[in-house]
C-alpha cells in the first residue's frame, strides 16, 4: 500500500479499511461510471482506485510515496522547502557595511525562482529589504514601480537609497507632483493616488436592470503609470487589495468585468509589469477568500477559478435563502502547501530569529468606578443593538418564507439600516468609554516611567484619546495620527523617537502608525484602546517586536 505515479498523476493504493487516508489527503475515487472527459481515464487509469493530479494532495502522503511518485513530486517539494528556507547559497549584491540575514537571502532566492512572488514573512523580518535584494539580484530589472501605503512612501525612499546597489532615478509621487518624469525609473506611489472613481457612463449605456452603467475613470497618475512598461512592480501591504471590487484593487490588478452586468474588463498596473512581488505580513486578515484576488493576480494559471477555490478552501455553501456564503475556511493545510509550492515564501520570527526575545502580553485591569456610566451605556447599547437586529432578522425570515418580495426587500433594508445605525451608536459609546478611561491610562504611563521604563509606545483608536495622552506628555512625546498628513512630519516623529533620548513617548493611532514603521527604541507597548480588527493590533505590536529589538517586548 502507498502512492505511485502513473502517466503524470499520482495513484494511491490502500485497503478498504484505510480508505480515509487518501480521502483526507484530497485524492479522488475513480470508481465509474465515468464522464467522456474523465481525466483519470485519459491518464489510462483503471477503475476502483484513488488518484489525484494535484501535487499538494500527493505531498500530504509523501512518506508513503515510492520513488516514481517522489520523482514526479520533486519540483513541488523543492519549492515548498525553498518557501520555508532560513538560508540560501546565493550571492546577492549588497552595499558596503550592509548584509542580508541568511533567511533574507533565502527569500530573495525564492523570488528569483518564480516569475511572481508573495513574500508573506511575519512582520518585522525585513520584507522591504528582500524585495530590494531581488532587484539587486536581477540585473535585467531596469524599471521599478512601488505601490505602497501613503505613510510608508518616505520609508521606501530611504530604504531604496540605502540598499539598492545600482543607480536608479527615484521619484516619489505626491499630490503636488502628479507629473512623473520620463527619466524616473524607480517610482514610488501610494494607493490613494492611483485609485480612480466610478462615474455614470457618458454614453448613457444601461445595465439589464435599467440603471445607468457605472464606469471607472482612472486617476491622472494611474494613466501615466499605465502608459509605461515596468520590469518589476512591488506592492507593499498587498492585503489592501483583498476586495477585488475596490477601486484600489482594480487600479493595481484590474478587473475581469462581468458579462451579466455589461461590465468590460479593466486593465491594472499588474498588466504593465513583467514581474510582480507582493508583500504582506498578514496574507489574509480574517478569512481565506481574501487571498484569492492576490493569488489570481500572481499565479492566474494555478488559481484561475473563484468558485473552485471558494468551495475547497472557504467551505463555500448556499444558505437557505440561496445566497453563497464564502466566509468559512477548509483544507487550510493543503492551501498552505499549495501556496508555498507556487508563489509564497513565509517564515515566522520564532523560526528565523532565535536571538529575538519573546513578546509577552499583559492585561491591566482598571476599576470601573470613574467610568461606570460609560461602560454601562456601552453594554446597554450593545444589548439593544443585538435585540433590535434579532427582531429584524426574524421579520426578514418571515417575509422571505411568505414569498412577499416587497416585504422581504423592505425587511432586508431595515436590517441593513439598523446594523449601520447600531455600529455608529456602539462606536460612539466606545469612544466615551475610552475618554472616561483616559485619566487612568495617563496615570499608568506615569507609573511606568517612575518604575524606570525609558521609552513607551502607546496606541489608541480615537483622535480625542490620542490627543489627550499626547497633550499630557507633549514635552517628552511625539505623535503620529491620521490628523498628521505630511509624510515628512510622520517620518520625523519616528526618527525623533528612535534617536532622541529626551523623547520618551510615541503616541500613535492604530490606523496611521500601526504598519510599516520601526519603533525598536522601546520594548514596552501600551494600548489605550483596541481596534475592531485583531490583526491590526498584532501589526501595531510588531512596530517594536522586529529586527533591531534587543529586549523582551511587553505589550
Amino acid at each position: 500500500m502507498g502512492v505511485t505515479a502513473n502517466n503524470g498523476v499520482w495513484v494511491a493504493q490502500y485497503s478498504y479499511d484505510q480508505r480515509d487516508v487518501p480521502k483526507q489527503a484530497g485524492f479522488w475515487w475513480h470508481g465509474g461510471p465515468c464522464k467522456p472527459d474523465c481525466k483519470a481515464c485519459a491518464a489510462g487509469l483503471r477503475l476502483k482506485l484513488w488518484w489525484t493530479p494535484k501535487s499538494e494532495c500527493a505531498a500530504r502522503l509523501e512518506k508513503q510515496c515510492d520513488q516514481a511518485a517522489l520523482d514526479l513530486l520533486s519540483n513541488h517539494l523543492n519549492n515548498v522547502k525553498a518557501s520555508k528556507a532560513t538560508d540560501a547559497d546565493i550571492e546577492v549584491p549588497c552595499n558596503e557595511n550592509l548584509a542580508y540575514l541568511p533567511y533574507q537571502k533565502a527569500g530573495i532566492a525564492y523570488a528569483q525562482m518564480h516569475p511572481n512572488a508573495l513574500i508573506g514573512d511575519e512582520m518585522g523580518l525585513g520584507k522591504t529589504i528582500q524585495a530590494l535584494g531581488a532587484i539587486n539580484a536581477s540585473p535585467a530589472v531596469k524599471t521599478v514601480l512601488c505601490v505602497v501605503p501613503a505613510s510608508l512612501k518616505l520609508n521606501w525612499d530611504r530604504e531604496s537609497l540605502k540598499w539598492l546597489t545600482r543607480t536608479f532615478e527615484i521619484f516619489v509621487v505626491d499630490e503636488t507632483k502628479d507629473i512623473i518624469p520620463e527619466t524616473a525609473n524607480f517610482v514610488i506611489v501610494n494607493y490613494d493616488l492611483i485609485r480612480g472613481k466610478r462615474i455614470d457612463d457618458p454614453a448613457g449605456a444601461k445595465a439589464p436592470n435599467g440603471k445607468v452603467l457605472k464606469i471607472i475613470q482612472g486617476s491622472p497618475v494611474h494613466a501615466q503609470l499605465m502608459a509605461r512598461n515596468w520590469d518589476l512592480m512591488i506592492v507593499d501591504e498587498c492585503h489592501r487589495i483583498k476586495d477585488p471590487k475596490s477601486l484600489q484593487a482594480i487600479a493595481v490588478i484590474g478587473s475581469p468585468g462581468n458579462k451579466k452586468k455589461n461590465e468590460n474588463p479593466v486593465r491594472g498596473l499588474k498588466d504593465q509589469a513583467g514581474r510582480n512581488i507582493f508583500l504582506t505580513g498578514t496574507p489574509f486578515l480574517n478569512r481565506p477568500i481574501e487571498l484569492f484576488p492576490i493569488l489570481n493576480a500572481l499565479a492566474p494559471q494555478e488559481f484561475d477559478n473563484f468558485f473552485k477555490f471558494a468551495k475547497r478552501y472557504c467551505a463555500a455553501h448556499q444558505t437557505d435563502r440561496g445566497h453563497w456564503d464564502f466566509k468559512g475556511a477548509s483544507n487550510l493545510e493543503e492551501l498552505q502547501e499549495r501556496l508555498r509550492a507556487t508563489v509564497m515564501v513565509r517564515r515566522l520570527k520564532k523560526d528565523v530569529l532565535k536571538e529575538l526575545p519573546p513578546k509577552r502580553r499583559q492585561v491591566i485591569m482598571l476599576p470601573v468606578d470613574k467610568a461606570a456610566k460609560a461602560v454601562a451605556a456601552e453594554q446597554k447599547a450593545w444589548a439593544m443593538h443585538e435585540e433590535r437586529l434579532q427582531t429584524l432578522r426574524s421579520e426578514a425570515d418571515f417575509a422571505h418564507a411568505s414569498g412577499d418580495k416587497d416585504a422581504y426587500k423592505a425587511a432586508v433594508d431595515a436590517l441593513k439600516a439598523a446594523a449601520r445605525i447600531g455600529f455608529e451608536e456602539i462606536a460612539k459609546e466606545r469612544r466615551n468609554v475610552a475618554m472616561a478611561k483616559l485619566p487612568m491610562v495617563i496615570a499608568h504611563i506615569e507609573d511606568a516611567f517612575e518604575q524606570g521604563i525609558e521609552k513607551i509606545v502607546i496606541f489608541a483608536h480615537h483622535h480625542d484619546v490620542c490627543n489627550g495622552i499626547y497633550d499630557h506628555f507633549k514635552d517628552v512625546a511625539v505623535k503620529l495620527t491620521g490628523e498628521i498628513t505630511s509624510n515628512k512630519l510622520r517620518q520625523e516623529a519616528v526618527d525623533r523617537f528612535q534617536d532622541d533620548p529626551t523623547v520618551k513617548l510615541f503616541m500613535g493611532s492604530i490606523g496611521a502608525a500601526g504598519v510599516g514603521h520601526t519603533l525598536t527604541a522601546a520594548s514596552t507597548v501600551l494600548f489605550a484602546e483596541l481596534d475592531w480588527v485583531p490583526a491590526n493590533v498584532s501589526q501595531a505590536e510588531d512596530r517594536c517586536h522586529r529586527i533591531g529589538q534587543h529586549d523582551q517586548v511587553l505589550v
